[in-house]
């Protein structure tokens, strides 16, 4: 151990490997040095290391973007910020490892690999040395932690004074988020809501320190894109395991060991329905959870799966009971919301009672959530799911698909 960091057993196979010694800090900082355009993948493992994080990202004149897991971590606070990648991400995040000649992994085993560069070097540190490697080739593997890996690289980096590569990646940040942000414009009689308007609305008005939790499927696209982080919210989620069901189990637990805070729990209709029982541990335990249901009658992100693999949507009907009712019986607050300038009242009633709280909003079915890169393979998917579905007798299923995401189509 040097100065914080694993000597590696076996240098990476690389020319560049002749002229340098054998430890692999200071190679990695050659690696860093040479390069122009240098770009920062950053995860959960930043957790304690925001400020390592910053500085290494300003001394790199580097954009940062983050995976999911790391998001609380990354993106407050952060000039350098430039969104996510991967499926429930978004285009600038994608753009700033397409283009980059070196790639920084911070605390991460980012599982999609269509999504990573080709053909550069790429740096990754992690605790967990079995997990470096796994997802790309990686020329210059560093075990440690974030902290003091960070702490050792940066008195051998020849701070960078062309900042054209981040530049270009924050300002394509900045049209992605504003794209994003036209989604979730209010229309006051919208019925049933957009998605985009909730989880906005939502952020808005949560607490500075609450605590959220996101169900597997569509609600996690919301919560990626539309909460925001300051350094003192949680964002909890099943990230490793994709476990359906997720969000109000997390939040009972959460809201038992922090018992001062507020929890959200941005639940899916199919989600819920799978746990209802667990409203009653809500008013047994009294716990005073915020249950948000995002009730779009279907389980949505399973039908994103299937459109872009040319399948017919069948099965991922959902014929919902009264959540806001069955939350009354329980003695919880419950409300239901269809139009769109029924949503903030209703929220501000939910989170400033004193117990457990439910609001049932009815969403739209068919919302899209456009990955920042279509493949071929998706884009033949879903010519073939429109076929199929027109040849089927489904047009109408396309007509309300259309309808529901002009705004989105118009924006990209």
């Amino acid at each position: 151990m040097r100065n914080g960091l694993t000597v590696l057993e076996e240098r990476a196979a690389s020319p560049a490997c002749a002229s340098v010694c054998c430890s692999p800090d200071i190679y990695a900082a050659e690696v860093l040095n040479a390069a122009s355009r240098v770009t920062i993948l950053a995860g959960a493992g930043c957790a304690g290391a925001h400020e390592q994080l910053i500085d290494l990202a300003a001394t790199l004149k580097a954009p940062v973007l983050h995976a999911f897991r790391g998001k609380e971590f990354v993106e407050y606070d952060n000039p350098y910020d430039v969104g996510m990648t991967g499926l429930i991400g978004f285009s600038s995040g994608y753009r700033a490892m397409e283009h980059c000649d070196a790639l920084v992994m911070l605390g991460t085993d980012f599982p999609y690999r269509p999504y990573y560069p080709d053909g550069v070097p790429v740096i990754q540190v992690d605790v967990r040395g079995e997990q470096i490697g796994r997802r790309v080739p990686v020329q210059v593997p560093l075990v440690g932690t974030v902290r003091d890996t960070v702490d050792a690289l940066l008195p051998l980096i020849k701070g960078k004074a062309d900042s054209a590569h981040l530049d270009l990646m924050t300002a394509h940040y900045k049209r992605a988020r504003s794209r994003l942000d036209k989604l979730a414009d209010d229309r006051r009689n919208q019925s049933p809501l957009h998605p985009q308007y909730v989880a906005a609305t939502i952020d808005r008005l949560a607490a500075a320190d609450a605590i959220f939790t996101a169900d597997v499927g569509t609600p996690c696209i919301w919560a990626a894109r539309y909460l925001h982080m300051n350094g003192t919210r949680r964002l909890i989620g099943s990230f490793n395991h994709g476990s359906m069901a997720n969000a109000l189990p997390q939040a009972i637990g959460a809201q038992a060991s922090q018992p001062g805070r507020q929890v959200v729990s941005l639940s899916g209709d199919g989600g819920l329905a799978m746990l209802l029982g667990e409203l009653i541990t809500l008013r047994q335990q009294h716990l005073p959870v915020k249950v948000v249901v995002f009730n779009n009658g279907a389980l949505g992100f399973v039908e994103l799966e299937m459109k872009a693999a040319g399948i017919v949507t069948y099965g991922t009907d959902l014929d919902n009971p009264d959540f806001a009712g069955i939350a009354k019986s329980a003695v919880l607050f419950g409300a239901t919301v269809t139009k769109a300038h029924e949503l903030e009242d209703a929220l501000r009633a939910a989170f400033g009672h004193d117990g457990p709280a439910l609001v049932d909003v009815r969403t739209v079915r068919h919302e899209l959530a456009l990955p920042p890169k279509l493949t071929f393979g998706q884009i033949k998917g879903f010519t073939l799911y429109a076929t199929r579905t027109i040849l089927s007798g489904g047009g109408e299923e396309l007509v309300e698909l259309t309808k529901a995401n002009l705004r989105e189509l118009a924006a990209e």
